[in-house]
């Protein structure tokens, strides 16, 4: 335990405190999940808090790996801004909304006006938890008091009565989130008729747990919720009082409320947003809309998740679009979630496009979208193994880059009491031959084994335009060249995209093959797959042909021969 409290926060503090606040809401995902009743109960808050923090830390330590190599250290500055635009990119759900919008207001005052600080101090953070508060507020369109927005401004409150010492102030923000939090079954009825506290708020308690760590070394215990009882322990000696238990069988929506979760990252102008505000609100609720500076998270419930989607679409240019359809009969139409049986097996799959997406799923996989330049997170493969609810699962990441993501994933579904086959599949045209040769109904080794062969036959390249000078395993490219790239390593350089591709798919023929798959993405010219298509049949007899459009996948052609 330190014997002296902080009397600043530096970069360094930061960086420990996003893994400190990771790894709590880690050891309390499932716990969170388990008392998520507001305002939709889908027992995903506390794995949604987990994937917007480990995306706000995996930004953090990025700013860290770019010094790596000098003798400096990220200011507090960057480090803070990493932080929040780690966390706005990466926020699910309703609670990480929020999470993500209350470290947005927290770095907004440890940034400063010197770009280059390299510390603050406990009245920067007072100001700092306030701030926080406050825009985290303002961010939803209709506060509700018992939520995360109680605790908030709870520990803001609690803070302004602290010394000049981070530690201090720390402390005091732990502890009046933590009382705050016992309160809230008896100021949100939802909560009190199921006898647990407000989920989101817990999350945040842990958050501010992680922070007392960061910057007094002290140990904070993990809040304990008793779910279904008639007291809920918050830690120590807090207990609140709750009423007599009830099935969880929450009213956080009306029968026949919004069915539709629509979450989207928004590139628009500040008077834009306020009009898309006005539109969204009028279409549904649980409307939180936070960012700034041209980048927004868009979440809002509605019924008509095209109009929600369009009216981001006049505000600007939305991306990452996510929209989550609560099925029939949920808690959120007021029915009861019917149960389901766990699948003896199932396939979960990294994906680079929309078309790709489809196609996978069409063949029974659970699938992750990654987003060119955005690969998904080892807590977002973790929950599509969840998701799949199968007792065996084979992953195909699909991706070299995604290997030791893919494995920790794994590794968190197996203590989990998953088996899962990790096959180490480097790109989407391996995982379609993988899947190809599935067969749930034979014995799991068999089959991971068939499908490792299927893959490990398959050989992939893909072209791509460079986007700037550099070498190459094939000599120096210029921004704007046509690269193809064979099992990974680039093998040809062209400023033709039919000829470079015509070139590749020969280099690959040349080693032999019966079948040629192609994906092809939304920027690529129709006629590159008919002429492809052509020279196959043309040139190699026997040789078949598949064509798929893949989307937006980031490379212009995927090719695959097996």
């Amino acid at each position: 335990m330190a014997q002296v409290p902080l009397t600043f926060l530096d970069a360094l503090a930061v960086r420990t405190w996003c893994g400190g606040a990771l790894r709590a809401l880690g050891r309390a995902r499932e716990e969170i999940d388990a008392i998520n009743v507001y305002p939709v109960a889908d027992g995903d808050t506390g794995t949604n808090l987990y994937l917007t923090m480990e995306s706000a830390a995996a930004a953090v330590e990025a700013v860290f790996a770019g010094y790596e190599t000098g003798t400096g250290r990220p200011s507090l500055s960057d480090t803070v801004r990493a932080m929040a635009h780690g966390a706005l990119i990466g926020a699910r759900g309703n609670s990480g909304t929020i999470l993500a919008q209350l470290l947005r207001g927290m770095s907004q005052v440890l940034a400063g006006s010197d770009g280059g600080a390299r510390h603050t101090d406990g009245v920067r953070l007072r100001l700092a938890l306030r701030h926080a508060a406050d825009s985290a507020r303002e961010a939803v369109a209709h506060p509700v008091e018992g939520t995360v927005l109680t605790v908030a401004s709870a520990a803001a409150r609690a803070a302004e009565t602290a010394g000049e010492d981070c530690g201090a102030v720390a402390r005091a923000a732990h502890e009046g989130a933590r009382t705050a939090l016992a309160e809230t079954p008896g100021q949100l009825a939802v909560l009190g008729r199921a006898g647990v506290v407000d989920a989101g708020g817990r999350g945040l308690v842990a958050v501010l747990g992680a922070l007392v760590e960061a910057v007094t070394g002290e140990t904070v215990e993990d809040t304990a919720v008793a779910v279904g009882e008639s007291a809920v322990a918050v830690e120590g000696d807090a207990v609140a009082p709750a009423p007599a238990p009830v099935e969880a069988c929450p009213e956080s929506a009306e029968p026949g409320g919004p069915a539709y979760e629509v979450v989207y990252l928004l590139e628009a102008g500040d008077a834009a947003v306020a009009r898309l505000r006005g539109r969204l609100d009028a279409l549904g609720d649980s409307l939180v809309v936070v960012g700034g500076d041209g980048l927004w998270n868009v979440h809002v419930h509605v019924d008509d998740a095209g109009a929600a989607v369009e009216a981001g679409v006049e505000a600007g240019r939305p991306y990452r679009i996510r929209i989550t359809h609560f099925a029939a009969g949920d808690v959120h139409t007021g029915g009861e979630p019917p149960a389901r049986e766990r699948v003896q097996r199932a396939v979960v799959a990294v994906v680079p496009g929309e078309g790709l997406a489809g196609l996978y799923a069409e063949a029974g996989a659970t699938t992750v979208l990654a987003r060119p330049g955005e690969p998904p997170a080892s807590g977002e493969l973790a929950e599509a193994l969840r998701r799949a609810h199968a007792r065996e699962v084979v992953l195909l990441p699909n991706d070299a880059e995604l290997r030791h993501t893919a494995a920790a994933a794994a590794e968190q579904a197996r203590a989990e009491g998953i088996r899962v086959a990790l096959i180490p599949t480097r790109s989407a045209v391996q995982g379609i031959a993988a899947l190809a040769v599935h067969e749930p109904g034979r014995r799991f080794d068999e089959d991971v084994v068939q499908m490792t062969s299927a893959a490990g036959a398959t050989r992939h390249a893909e072209v791509v335009v460079a986007e700037h000078q550099s070498w190459t395993t094939a000599g120096i490219c210029q921004a704007g060249d046509v690269l193809g790239l064979i099992d990974g390593d680039v093998a040809v350089i062209g400023p033709d995209l039919t000829a470079t591709a015509e070139t590749v798919l020969d280099r690959m023929l040349q080693a032999g093959g019966e079948l040629v798959t192609l994906v092809v993405g939304d920027e690529t010219p129709e006629e590159v797959a008919d002429r492809l298509e052509s020279r196959v049949r043309d040139a190699y007899l026997a040789v078949d042909t598949v064509v798929y459009r893949g989307g937006r996948q980031g490379s212009l052609l995927l090719i695959g021969v097996e």
